[in-house]
C-alpha cells in the first residue's frame, strides 16, 4: 500500500510540472497539490497505518495543513509588506533610477564595463528591494540602457535576471520566505539572517562574477561593433545625493547595528522620504502620502501573499508525503554531505519549470525526504537548497518578470535558457562545494 500511495504522489507531482510548464495559475495548483498530497497519506494510512502518522488524527492533519501551515507565515507577511513599502518609496522618490544612471556614467562608452557595472549596481539595489513589480519597474529602466548600446536582447536581460538573483541571495525579505520552509527541520527557529549572512556575501559575489564573465563571452562570441543608438533626449530629475545610500541601509542596519529587519525598513522609508523631500507640507499630507505609498506596495505584494498561503499548505502537506516518498526515493539520497552538495548542483536545472529541485514548487516534498533521512540542520540544508533555488531557479521562465520580460522584449525562451544554462549551473555547483566546506554537518 504504502509503494501505492508513493507512485500516486509521484505521479500527482508529475502532473504538477506539466501544469506549471503551462503556465497555468500556481496558486490553484499548490491548493490543489497540497489537497491531493494530504488526502493520499491519509487514505494510505487508513488502509496500511503508517508508524509516521502515530498520535495523529485526521482532524489534526487537515488543521495543519490548512489552518496551522498559513498562520505561520505571518511574520513573514508583515516583513514582505514592510519590504514592499520600503520598495515603492526607492521607485517612487527615483532613487533606484538614478542609481542605475549614476552608475551607467561610469562606465563610460565600454559596453562590457557598463554591463559590468549595471550587474553590481542592480545586484545591490535587490538586496533590499523585492517582488515581481519592483523587478519590472527596475528592468524597464535598466533593459533600454543595455539595448541601446547595442547588447542583444537576450544577453542584456539574462544579465539583469542574475544581478537579481544575486541581490536576491541577501535579502532579508526572501530569507524569510525562504527560511519558513525549515520551520519543521532540526534547527530551524534558530536559524537566523545574521547565521546565513556570510554564505549570502559569497552566493551575492559568484553570481555577480559568474554572471557578468558569461554575459562578456557571450558579447565576444557575437563579435558586434557597439554603438550608442540615437534615443529621444528626456528630462530627467536626479534623486539628492545623500539619498543613494537608502537601498543599503536595511542590510546594514540588521548586519551591523542587529535590529529588527522591519524597524530598519521603517527608518530607512523614512529617510528616503525625507531626504528627497517626501516629508514635506502639514502632518496630515505628510500621513497621506505614507499611507498611499504602504497601499501601493502592499498591492504590488497581495498576489504573492495569496501565493504564499497555498505554498505553505502544500508545504505541510509534503511532511505527510514524504513517508511514502521516502519508500521510493529514500534509497536515493546520498548520505554524504559533499555528494549530496555536487547531485544538487549537477541536477541544478531540475529547479526549472518549479521542479523537484525548486522550493517555489515541488521541493517542499525533496526537503522533508532529505531532512528525514539525513537528519542534517538547517545550517547546512539551507544553503543546499537555497543555492540551487535561487543561483539556477531565478533563470526560471515561469517566474513572474522573467515570463514578463521574454514577452515584452520579444526574446525565444529557448534562446533565453540557452545562455542561463551553463553560468546557472557553475554557480550552483560552487556554492554547494562552498556550502560543503563551510557548513559541513558531520
Amino acid at each position: 500500500m504504502n509503494i501505492l500511495i508513493g507512485m500516486l504522489l509521484i505521479l500527482s507531482f508529475a502532473g504538477m510540472v506539466t501544469y506549471c510548464i503551462k503556465g497555468h495559475n500556481l496558486m490553484i495548483g499548490f491548493f490543489i497539490m497540497a489537497t491531493i498530497w494530504t488526502f493520499l497519506p491519509i487514505i494510505g494510512n487508513l488502509l496500511s497505518p503508517n508508524a509516521a502518522f502515530d498520535g495523529l488524527t485526521i482532524h489534526d492533519m487537515l488543521k495543519q495543513v490548512y489552518q496551522t501551515a498559513p498562520e505561520k507565515y505571518g511574520a513573514s507577511v508583515m516583513n514582505i509588506f514592510l519590504g514592499a513599502f520600503f520598495g515603492r518609496i526607492l521607485l517612487d522618490t527615483g532613487i533606484a533610477a538614478t542609481i542605475i544612471r549614476k552608475s551607467v556614467e561610469l562606465g563610460g562608452d565600454n559596453p562590457a564595463v557598463i554591463l559590468a557595472i549595471v550587474n553590481l549596481i542592480s545586484g545591490f539595489i535587490f538586496t533590499s528591494m523585492t517582488g515581481g513589480g519592483s523587478v519590472i519597474a527596475i528592468a524597464v529602466i535598466v533593459l533600454p540602457i543595455l539595448f541601446s548600446i547595442g547588447i542583444p536582447k537576450v544577453i542584456g536581460f539574462f544579465s539583469f535576471t542574475g544581478s537579481v538573483a544575486a541581490g536576491i541571495f541577501l535579502n532579508p525579505i526572501n530569507f524569510g520566505q525562504y527560511s519558513a520552509f525549515f520551520l519543521n527541520s532540526k534547527g530551524g527557529v534558530e536559524y537566523t539572517y545574521n547565521d546565513y549572512f556570510p554564505f549570502g556575501i559569497l552566493a551575492f559575489a559568484v553570481m555577480i562574477t559568474v554572471v557578468s564573465i558569461a554575459s562578456m563571452f557571450y558579447l565576444k562570441m557575437e563579435n558586434l561593433t557597439y554603438s550608442w543608438a540615437a534615443t529621444k533626449k528626456t528630462e530627467v530629475v536626479d534623486a539628492p545625493g545623500i539619498s543613494l545610500i537608502t537601498p543599503f541601509l536595511p542590510v546594514v542596519g540588521v548586519i551591523v547595528f542587529k535590529l529588527p529587519v522591519i524597524l530598519c525598513f521603517i527608518l530607512a522609508s523614512l529617510y528616503g522620504l525625507g531626504v528627497c523631500g517626501g516629508l514635506k507640507g502639514s502632518f496630515r499630507d505628510i500621513c497621506r502620502t505614507i499611507s498611499r505609498i504602504f497601499t501601493e506596495g502592499v498591492k504590488d505584494m497581495s498576489a504573492l501573499i495569496a501565493f504564499w498561503i497555498t505554498l505553505a499548505m502544500f508545504n505541510d502537506a509534503a511532511v505527510y508525503a514524504a513517508p511514502y516518498f521516502q519508500e521510493i526515493i529514500g534509497g536515493l539520497i546520498p548520505q554524504s554531505p559533499l555528494a549530496l552538495c555536487i547531485l544538487f548542483g549537477v541536477l541544478a536545472p531540475l529547479t526549472w519549470f518549479k521542479g523537484p529541485l525548486s522550493l517555489i514548487g515541488s521541493g517542499a516534498a525533496l526537503l522533508a525526504v532529505v531532512s528525514q533521512t539525513t537528519n542534517y540542520p538547517t545550517t547546512f540544508l539551507y544553503p543546499l537548497f537555497a543555492s540551487v533555488l535561487i543561483g539556477m531557479a531565478h533563470f526560471d521562465i515561469t517566474i513572474s518578470w522573467n515570463a514578463w520580460g521574454l514577452g515584452f522584449n520579444r526574446i525565444k525562451s529557448v534562446d533565453y535558457m540557452k545562455i542561463a544554462l551553463i553560468p546557472g549551473t557553475v554557480v550552483a555547483l560552487i556554492l554547494e562545494i562552498a556550502n560543503f566546506f563551510l557548513n559541513n554537518p558531520i
